[in-house]
């Protein structure tokens, strides 16, 4: 008999949902087209403590009109960690800024500030920080070098909601945050995303961009004009309506994924040779994907694994390959720790619907493999 098949990820879906959603349908228009959008946006501000959160068609889209509000533009370089999902760099192109590629570091995978000082150049104009995998950053240290060299910092939390850095909602504590509700998140609209910032000047900035560049403020504002051109990564009523209900049960979905973590930690306890997500005493993870990297002397073939968990039913995926390696970015093989990590690292099924024997299933099928 074939095994149930175990998704690595997919949302969690109650009535609350489908009722907020079938409201929206039914009579979210005309005048009310917008109130599940602003619903979201103030009841997503207080869960991260923010004072603004503008409501996007995805983190990419956050990503490009944050880093438009912080006064990026073409010329200007950008420090990334090589070790993320494209969407982190894509918009940095988008603008015809630079993005340039550090290392990580290679007990929370997250960007080394080292590395970040070390990149530092004249054309240097901010620094895009990734909480992988829900694992956080650094923030103490990177924001004192930030403020040193005059440079802004946007959060890409996109992996990290849920995730605080010394009580403090990942997110909240750069010039800006963004995150992705896509259907692999913690929380989900389908499609989305969410930028947030305690700055009213980025928080404007990014909102006139997000409406084709109208300005109600403008003293020559009228219906259809603009001073100039902008950009439309509106989030639909009908998403809003799904994400209001998410954040309602927001607590119960993070804790839901601390637990399956807690299993994958239970039973991988005392393997020698398996790094698993990392938690700092003064840091909370959310643990968005929990995560197996291989010490290279176990000589694990990632890719063979992946195809072997498939053949059990059992869905994986690889750790992200360093984003210098692909073929539009000239390498940058100084960076060890992200090319070491992206060859020997996979990404483990952690939904909500999953309970410890789904969880004991996976992780004896791994080390039967290995």
């Amino acid at each position: 008999m074939t095994s149930k098949k175990i998704q690595i990820t997919q949302p969690s879906i109650t009535q609350l949902e489908i009722d907020y959603v079938n409201d929206a349908i039914k009579d979210g228009w005309g005048s009310k087209c917008y109130d599940y959008i602003f619903k979201f946006q103030d009841s997503f501000a207080k869960y991260q403590g923010s004072n603004y959160a503008l409501a996007t068609s995805s983190c990419t889209g956050a990503i490009h009109l944050a880093l438009m509000a912080l006064g990026v533009k073409s010329g200007d370089e950008v420090i990334v960690p090589d070790t993320t999902w494209i969407a982190s760099v894509e918009p940095i192109l988008y603008i015809g800024a630079q993005p340039v590629f550090v290392d990580i570091k290679k007990d929370t995978w997250c960007i080394d500030p080292i590395a970040i000082e070390k990149s530092i150049t004249s054309k240097t104009k901010a620094i895009i920080v990734v909480h992988l995998y829900g694992n956080i950053c650094e923030m103490d240290e990177i924001m004192a070098i930030a403020k040193k060299h005059d440079l802004k910092i946007l959060e890409d939390a996109a992996e990290g909601l849920g995730s605080e850095y010394k009580g403090i909602k990942c997110g909240s504590i750069g010039d800006a945050g963004v995150f992705s509700f896509h259907g692999t998140k913690t929380m989900s609209t389908g499609e989305g995303g969410m930028l947030v910032t305690n700055d009213i000047d980025i928080f404007e900035k990014a909102s006139v961009l997000n409406d084709h560049g109208r300005n109600a403020k403008d003293p020559e504002h009228k219906l259809f004009w603009m001073r100039d051109y902008g950009y439309k990564y509106k989030m639909s009523n009908l998403q809003a309506a799904m994400g209001c209900a998410q954040v309602e049960r927001l607590t119960d979905l993070v804790a839901k994924k601390r637990e399956i973590f807690s299993w994958y930690q239970e039973y991988f306890k005392g393997i020698k040779g398996i790094q698993l997500n990392e938690e700092q005493n003064y840091a909370k993870n959310s643990y968005w994907m929990p995560t197996i990297v291989f010490n290279e002397s176990m000589n694990i073939d990632r890719d063979q694994l992946i195809e072997k968990l498939q053949s059990e039913n059992i869905d994986s995926r690889p750790f992200f390959y360093p984003l210098s390696s692909l073929p539009m970015f000239n390498g940058c093989h100084e960076n060890k720790v992200s090319y070491g990590t992206g060859i020997n690292g996979i990404n483990l099924p952690s939904h909500h619907i999953m309970e410890r024997n789904d969880v004991l299933r996976v992780c004896d099928e791994i080390n039967n493999i290995i």
